[in-house]
């Protein structure tokens, strides 16, 4: 499931210059940042591009800065079972290769993103989901997954027909907490007698909780069974696995960070996908960007919420954007999010 400031940092010398001095062996600190930045340099989490998820919403913003800079940008897809060695080894090569800002989508590149800014103190880094990395040159792109997904549940509750509801869980760290408690909340708050069926797919995301379409497809069945008919998930590529099996029982799944009814690879699902839970990954990349070419480079903690927009439930499905009986009760929902009415909990 981290946009707000947006600053840059100007360079000096040549991009050229910048990598002529790594081939000969200058120090990591001289090798880049203080030449024109080549692009937006951004390392994919597990699933990588394709994912239907964060993944692609960050090429989205990668793109936007492209056509609007005129530069190159590029993206570089992850290994299985890799270490953080190999993850720090991916970002030190970005930086060497002249890219500003160099972005590592998901919180697993917490330790390789603190070890290459310390390489490289003139590149300006950002992390996506985490903000536990204290640095001049990094930009933790965060967001309040729980809102978002305080809303899924309500809209959730108000379409189930059976009195339950299921949450899957991709796998089972904090992260994917906010999105359960959000969720949970939503629905206990509009109708308590709403029953949440909960599922995390794995332990650690090195098992598959996020890659894994096949896992994602049997929680849900098993959801489902239970009696659930309505299913939201927060579980990245295995996700598409809970949407077809939503899709098939003939029962409402609700997608996550990005408006999962537009995507064509689901689109043998859309007419299921009641609506999305999405957090504008997309918006956090290109803004960084923008701060590094204006010369002003954003860092620290940026936060995207309800109140910023940044966050939302997407309202591309016609049956979800004409049932007025949903939109009322998510509407008066985010009305009390956002002037702090509800305090919605970030820990089940």
């Amino acid at each position: 499931m981290r946009r707000v400031s947006r600053i840059a940092v100007a360079g000096v010398a040549s991009a050229a210059l910048a990598l002529s001095v790594s081939a000969c062996g200058g120090t990591s600190s001289d090798a880049s940042g203080s030449g024109e930045s080549k692009g937006v340099g951004i390392a994919y989490d597990v699933g990588g591009k394709g994912d239907q998820s964060f993944n692609d919403a960050a090429t989205a913003g990668m793109e936007q800065a492209k056509k609007e800079f005129k530069y190159k940008g590029t993206a570089v897809e992850p290994k299985d079972g890799e270490s953080d060695a190999d993850k720090t080894q991916r970002l030190v090569s970005l930086a060497k290769q002249g890219y500003n800002p160099v972005i590592g989508v998901g919180y697993a590149y917490a330790p390789a993103v603190k070890e290459a800014s310390e390489k490289f103190p003139k590149v300006t880094f950002g992390i996506v989901d985490d903000a536990t990395i204290k640095a001049k040159n990094v930009a933790s792109l965060v967001f309040s997954e729980q809102e978002a997904s305080y809303l899924a549940g309500v809209a959730a509750a108000k379409a189930s027909k059976s009195k339950t509801v299921g949450f899957v869980g991709g796998v089972d760290v904090p992260l994917i907490h906010k999105f359960e408690a959000g969720f949970v909340q939503g629905v206990k708050d509009t109708d308590p007698k709403i029953k949440v069926e909960r599922q995390y797919l794995t332990e650690t995301a090195d098992e598959g909780g996020f890659t894994s379409p096949d896992k994602g497809k049997a929680a849900a069945e098993a959801q489902i069974e239970k009696g659930a008919d309505v299913v939201y998930h927060a579980a990245g590529l295995s996700g598409q696995g809970v949407i077809e099996a939503a899709a098939k029982a003939k029962k409402w799944a609700i997608g996550v960070d990005s408006d999962q009814y537009e995507q064509k690879p689901l689109a043998a699902y859309k007419e299921y996908i009641l609506t999305s839970a999405t957090k504008d990954v997309a918006k956090a990349v290109f803004n960084l960007a923008k701060s590094v070419q204006d010369g002003k480079p954003t860092t620290g903690v940026v936060r995207g919420d309800l109140k910023s927009g940044e966050v939302a439930l997407s309202d591309s499905n016609p049956k979800y954007a004409k049932d007025t009986a949903i939109q009322e009760a998510v509407k008066k929902a985010e009305e009390g999010i956002v002037n702090g009415d509800i305090k919605v909990k970030d820990k089940p």
